[in-house]
This record gives C-alpha cells, sequence and structure tokens, in this order.
C-alpha cells in the first residue's frame, strides 16, 4: 500500500529523538500523547478519528511509536505513518462509548507490552483530548506506574519548524491569501453572509491552481455590522446592507499546517474617523512585525506594537499573537509562545506566529494581521495580502 507521507523519514527520525531526549531528561520512560497535532508530528497521522480515543505511545526501550486507535482507523495509520505494521494497534468497536469498557485498557495492556507497568508515564494532562476520565481509566489500569504531567513536552520541540514544514506553511499562507481575495470579490450589497461563507470556504479546499487546501482548526470567523465587535462571530443567512463593516479571519491549511489571516472589508465608503482608525491599526501592526528577529522576545516585540498604538492613545488588552503549526480542530495555536507582555520566550529562526493586533472596542473594532516566520535576520510573511483596510 502506497504510504501518504509529506516529510522524509530522516525528518522523523530527528523528530523522535529530540522527544526522547526531552523525556529522558525529565525521567520519563514511556509518553502517551493524546493531542492529534503531535500525534501527526511524530508519525505523520491523518484521519478525522480523534474523536474517540488513539494514543501515540513513545517508550524509550522501543525504537519506533506505536499508535493506537480504533480498528476501523487503523488502515489510516497505515496510509499515512511511517510505523512498521506491527507498531499500529486497532481496538475492537466495543470499547467505542462503551458503558462497560474502555478502550484505555487496551492502551495499558499496550504500556505493560513495553515493560511498562511500573514506569514512569508522562500523559498530556493539559490537552484537548485527554479527559479526567481517560486519566482515571489508565490509573486504575496501571496501579504500579507513576504517572507524571508531560503536557506541551512535544509542542515545545515543534515550535521551531524545519525548512521542509516552512515550505508547507507558505503553502498554507498562499491559500490564506486566496481565501481573502474570494471574500473581497464576493462581498457586495445585497449578498447574504452565508454565501460569503459558502464561497470563502470553497475557496479553502480548492486551495491554488497549484495545490489543495483542507478543512482547518476552527471555523470561518465572519462578523458583519455589530456582531464585527465579536472576535469570534459566525455569519447569519442576513443579505449585507449597503453600508456596513465586515470582519473575516481565514484559516488557510496545507497537509495540517495552518497559517491564519484577518480583513477587514467596509461595504460602502468609511468615515474619516475609521479610515484614520484603520491606519493606525497598521501602523501599529508593522511597529510589531518589523521589531520581530532572533534574540528578541515575545515580550519585547509585543512592546514594540504595544508603544506604537499607545502614541494615538490606543490599548491592545489581549495577547498580541501566537505561534502557529499543525493544527486540528478546535484550535490552531500550539499552547507555547504568545506575543504579550511577560512572555520571555526567546524568538528562533523557524518560529511562526499569528500576529493578531485586532482591536476590540465598544463601538468600533479592526482587525488586519500578519502570520510570520521568524528568519535569521528577521521575519518572513507567511502571506502577502496588502496590510490595509479593504473598500467595496
Amino acid at each position: 500500500m502506497e504510504k501518504e507521507l509529506h516529510f522524509e523519514r530522516a525528518e522523523f527520525v530527528a523528530r523522535l529523538a529530540a522527544v526522547k531526549k526531552e523525556m529522558a531528561r525529565r525521567g520519563i520512560d514511556i509518553l502517551l500523547l493524546s493531542e492529534p497535532p503531535n500525534q501527526n508530528y511524530l508519525t505523520g497521522y491523518d484521519a478525522y478519528s480523534f474523536y474517540t480515543p488513539q494514543m501515540v505511545l513513545v517508550a524509550l526501550n522501543h525504537d519506533e511509536p506505536i499508535f493506537i486507535t480504533r480498528f476501523m482507523d487503523r488502515i489510516s495509520g497505515v496510509m499515512t505513518t511511517y510505523l512498521a505494521d506491527d507498531n499500529i494497534r486497532g481496538y475492537k468497536d466495543e470499547y467505542v462509548q462503551s458503558t462497560t469498557l474502555s478502550a484505555y485498557d487496551f492502551i495499558a495492556d499496550v504500556v505493560k507490552e513495553v515493560g511498562g507497568e511500573k514506569a514512569s508515564i508522562g500523559v498530556e494532562m493539559g490537552g484537548y483530548y485527554y479527559s479526567a476520565h481517560a486519566h482515571a481509566d489508565l490509573v486504575r489500569a496501571l496501579p504500579l506506574a507513576k504517572f507524571v504531567d508531560a503536557d506541551l513536552l512535544v509542542n515545545w520541540i515543534r515550535i521551531v519548524k524545519s525548512p521542509a514544514e516552512l515550505s508547507i506553511m507558505r503553502q498554507a499562507g498562499r491559500i490564506a491569501d486566496a481565501m481573502i481575495k474570494r471574500a473581497v470579490d464576493t462581498i457586495a450589497p445585497g449578498v447574504r453572509e452565508c454565501d460569503i461563507a459558502g464561497a470563502i470556504y470553497h475557496q479553502q479546499m480548492s486551495g491554488t491552481p497549484d495545490f489543495g487546501g483542507t478543512y482547518g482548526c476552527s471555523c470561518l470567523m465572519l462578523g458583519v455590522g455589530e456582531r464585527a465587535l465579536a472576535p469570534h462571530a459566525a455569519w447569519t443567512d442576513k443579505p449585507l446592507p449597503a453600508s456596513t463593516t465586515v470582519y473575516v479571519e481565514v484559516h488557510g491549511n496545507r497537509l495540517r499546517y495552518q497559517v491564519n489571516l484577518s480583513r477587514t472589508i467596509c461595504v460602502g465608503e468609511p468615515s474619516s474617523e475609521y479610515q484614520k482608525f484603520s491606519e493606525i491599526a497598521v501602523e501599529a501592526l508593522n511597529a510589531g512585525v518589523e521589531s520581530v528577529r532572533p534574540g528578541r522576545t515575545c515580550s519585547e516585540v509585543q512592546g514594540a506594537f504595544r508603544q506604537a498604538l499607545a502614541r494615538h492613545g490606543f490599548e491592545k488588552e489581549a495577547r498580541l499573537g501566537y505561534s502557529i503549526g499543525i493544527g486540528y480542530p478546535p484550535a490552531v495555536g500550539e499552547r507555547t509562545a504568545s506575543l504579550r507582555k511577560g512572555d520571555e520566550t526567546v524568538l528562533q529562526p523557524g518560529m511562526c506566529f499569528h500576529m493578531m493586533p485586532g482591536l476590540w472596542l465598544d463601538n468600533k473594532s479592526i482587525a488586519i494581521t500578519q502570520s510570520f516566520a521568524v528568519t535569521e535576520s528577521g521575519h518572513e510573511a507567511l502571506t502577502s495580502t496588502p496590510r490595509t483596510l479593504f473598500v467595496k
């Protein structure tokens, strides 16, 4: 069966070695990864199967990870990972949503198989896909093991992207550009919000003439009029009025790597006050982006933005941005570094961020954003859409 691998085997080997090194440093014998982005990072696995229990098991004494999933999804493991067949395990369907059986008993048996009955076991306590019930079942099934919180262990390793990953991030950025262009081209008085959303989603899946896209980590954000004051608004089926403001955040996703991009579009001529407001937002965004360089901290980048914004009497309460990369629902952020005051994470080449300087005030809002990669000398914009207020 043909493999659908997007990276060379050597890249997966290097990723695994980095994770095992950190495990050894922390005294972790076995690492159980429940988060889909981390499973993808270490094995290449990609299928919409994470709504049932699945784990990637990394053991210091085992050459390859072991992927454990529902029996019917084992074939996706064969197709999308580099793992040997013996290291792709499927549990029976009787475990799925059972009131008497737990898939974590099956997972615990695999842990015992690799000698982990009394091991130090790391689990992702803060993960979206590791429930309190899951943890209780594992503790019950492995009473002699020591469980430790290894949340974000892999996340902090994958925050620095390889050249091969950056190539895919650039493609995701081009998809995001195409989605914003489609939004601007579609938006007009009388067009229903849902039809705008449909056009943008079509572009997201179609991608570009050179490569296609796929589903994102979250839904499209599309706020019109008063709902443009809400950062995470959804669309309705109402037609656009002759004069309004539309906020759009799109998610270009290529091979599970995601780049976010937001723009504000005015239907009808904006007031001079709002036009000036948009120019201030762009000035502050540019100040933040131009301050990016290796060796600086996330806090220093946010400070450059904050100072530029403060000159005009404005302040942004929320964080300025977050690290991006592999993404699965429900969120794109890697849950690691944030562009915010007090985050002393030092920027390194290969880190990628969505700088999101959206301003949501009591009576107006503006969102013009930029995703970028840190380079050896500064930054590389991952999208090319002009940083401006669009007017239709």
